[in-house]
């Protein structure tokens, strides 16, 4: 192989494992948004509100924010205000899932997937048992 072309293979493995490797910063940012996304659920007066650190254990996503709301009504606004927040952020909603019968809200911010469930349908998907060995973190009162 001539110096050129081993050059050219070094810095093309150079660049693929940088953009392998996770950024530690946008790894906090979503830690921090799904914190917020459950604060917001928690002004709004959601209830069983949990954060699961999904990382290394879900190829889709790294944190999901389940809660339950109390009506249609409430579900769709803290649905809402969980996307303006997002939005403020800079973050965006690549999908949003149940909307129209407020029953089981889903939004995937990608890393950060947010769960609004009204209590029948939670505890019939059952969320926190399937994802039982997932740690999970506290909301800073």
């Amino acid at each position: 192989m001539t110096k050129k072309k081993k050059t050219k293979v070094a810095k093309k493995s150079k660049s693929a494992a940088k953009q392998k490797q996770p950024p530690e910063k946008a790894s906090d940012e979503a830690k921090a948004f799904a914190l917020a996304a459950a604060k917001i659920a928690k002004e709004r007066h959601c209830s069983d509100i949990v954060v699961l650190d999904l990382k290394g254990k879900s190829p889709a996503t790294d944190y999901f924010v389940i809660a339950t709301g109390t009506s249609d009504r409430q579900i769709r606004t803290v649905a809402n205000e969980i996307c303006q927040a997002a939005r403020e952020q800079g973050l965006q909603r690549f999908g949003r899932a149940g909307y129209d019968q407020a029953r089981w809200i889903l939004l995937d911010f990608i890393d950060i997937v947010v769960h609004i469930f009204e209590s029948e349908y939670r505890n019939y998907y059952d969320l926190e048992l399937l994802w039982g060995d997932a740690e999970r973190l506290t909301l800073d009162e």
